[in-house]
């Protein structure tokens, strides 16, 4: 299954609790999104405290989110993929999820949808 979901977009959580409930793979469509200033900086304070990127955190959290939750962020350059692949080693508290939680509102808000 494929839906837009990320720390921004969260309209699609229900999909998500349903494919986690039926074991199947959800591929979030564009993992990786950015355009709100307040939740831009929740992210990024997150990122420093950890020594990570924005973006790592933002992958991070989706694998966290739940263990059906494949993300697939598009990538050109080496030093992307490096950059993406070193989020599925950050280690976000539940303090860090409780935090990217609140610039969208919580769970299954559609933050961030068009």
């Amino acid at each position: 299954m494929q839906n837009r979901y990320n720390l921004l977009d969260r309209e699609h959580e229900p999909v998500l609790d349903a494919c986690a409930a039926a074991g199947i793979a959800f591929l979030p469509w564009r993992p990786v999104a950015w355009g709100k200033a307040g939740a831009e900086a929740e992210i990024a304070a997150v990122a420093a405290d950890l020594g990570a990127t924005p973006t790592q955190v933002a992958l991070a959290w989706l694998l966290h989110r739940s263990p059906v939750v494949l993300p697939i962020p598009g990538t050109a350059r080496i030093e992307h993929l490096e950059e993406n692949l070193a989020a599925a080693d950050l280690d976000l508290t539940p303090a860090h999820r409780d935090r990217l939680d609140r610039p969208a509102g919580g769970a299954g808000s559609a933050a961030g949808a068009d």
